[in-house]
């Protein structure tokens, strides 16, 4: 247990540097075009999947928490709203920048969930076409990006944020590798392979109920065990796509049309899904 715990502590703390900068780099450019962003959303109109997509690949859950205030005042359409759940990736961009060997693994990632949120987005918007006709105030759009930034202390700097940020994901990848190297120990690599469907096409389908858990520990899970070789490009697609951050907690919370919130659970889980075993299955065809 000990060589578990020195082995952990050792690989947790050289990530921290390449944290740190990157939280730095991200809340920089998020305090200096935050404001810009939340216009250009809501005043994205028909092309609102496409600039949803685009904004949801900037890392962290913010956006998908702005999104998710903007749909509950009609401000953005539903296929907006899930362009940008389905294109963000909450946490997993600082941990692949924080391992310099995977920086490449980014790209790719990126331009998969753009794609994927994009094309997922017009076509909910062309089916479920409606017109919107309540709007959110300045003052109450003011209130939710208020709301919205005083769980991370953004509002006392940058550099205290970003120290937050970079203490809190430290942690959960040294409790995450902390505990999946205690699993693969007691029960072994390959029966954890079987849990994880290994090698299956429906791996996905598990993935993808991760990534529905509504913290920023599942991105950070999900992206542990991809660079640990556990599951495939497939299923963390899938797993990511889902994994809308907090966007989907303020979602349930803003929204009280309960049964619309349930069908957009729905809509993630599935097309995630779907998206991750056609992944799968043009891999195995390659």
């Amino acid at each position: 247990m000990l060589d578990i715990i020195l082995e952990t502590l050792i690989d947790s703390v050289k990530l921290l540097p390449f944290l740190f900068l990157s939280y730095l780099l991200i809340e920089y450019i998020e305090h200096k075009s935050s404001k810009k962003i939340e216009k250009t959303l809501s005043k994205s109109g028909k092309y609102g999947p496409a600039v949803g997509a685009l904004l949801g690949c900037f890392p962290q859950c913010g956006f998908s928490v702005t999104a998710s205030n903007l749909f509950s005042g009609r401000v953005i359409t539903l296929g907006t709203l899930i362009a940008v759940f389905l294109s963000t990736s909450d946490e997993a961009i600082p941990v692949l920048l924080s391992h310099p060997d995977n920086w490449g693994e980014i790209l790719k990632l990126l331009l998969f969930k753009l794609v994927i949120g994009m094309i997922a987005g017009f076509v909910i918007d062309f089916i479920y076409r409606r017109k919107h006709t309540v709007q959110l105030t300045e003052h109450e759009t003011h209130e939710h990006i208020h709301d919205m930034c005083k769980h991370c202390d953004c509002e006392h700097g940058i550099l205290r944020s970003t120290l937050k940020h970079t203490m809190n994901t430290f942690l959960f990848i040294m409790i995450v590798t902390f505990i999946l190297n205690v699993i693969i120990t007691l029960i072994g690599e390959e029966n954890l392979s079987k849990v994880l469907m290994s090698n299956s096409i429906f791996q996905p389908l598990i993935a993808s109920f991760i990534g529905l858990i509504p913290n920023c520990a599942s991105s950070v899970l999900l992206t542990e065990l991809y660079l640990a070789g556990s599951i495939s490009f497939g299923s963390i697609i899938a797993g990511l796509s889902t994994g809308g951050g907090l966007g989907l907690v303020i979602l349930f919370k803003t929204n009280k049309n309960l049964k619309e919130n349930l069908k957009i659970l729905g809509l993630l889980y599935g097309i995630g899904t779907v998206a991750g075993i056609l992944i799968e299955i043009v891999g195995m065809m390659i």
